[in-house]
């Protein structure tokens, strides 16, 4: 399964603004977004820069992978 892993700029701004501390970093399947603080790639994985075909969410740079990833979601390690 493909994954695509990118960075939510509007999150960032909004625990800047609301002195928060949500995940601001994206895993995205065909299925999911899964939000985390660390992703592990275990595996090949490509980043990608493309300003004239960003991802729906807007994202213009991302890594995209299809091997397995663990991405930390509070205290716990989720196999994706």
């Amino acid at each position: 399964m493909k994954k695509r892993i990118h960075i939510n700029q509007h999150k960032i701004r909004s625990n800047n603004t609301h002195n928060t501390e949500e995940s601001v970093i994206a895993v995205r399947t065909y299925k999911k977004v899964h939000y985390g603080d660390n992703v592990k790639i275990k595996g090949d994985s490509e980043v990608i820069y493309s300003p004239d075909k960003p991802l729906s969410c807007g994202a213009r740079v991302w890594i995209e992978t299809t091997s397995d990833i663990e991405i930390k979601q509070g205290d716990k390690y989720v196999h994706i």
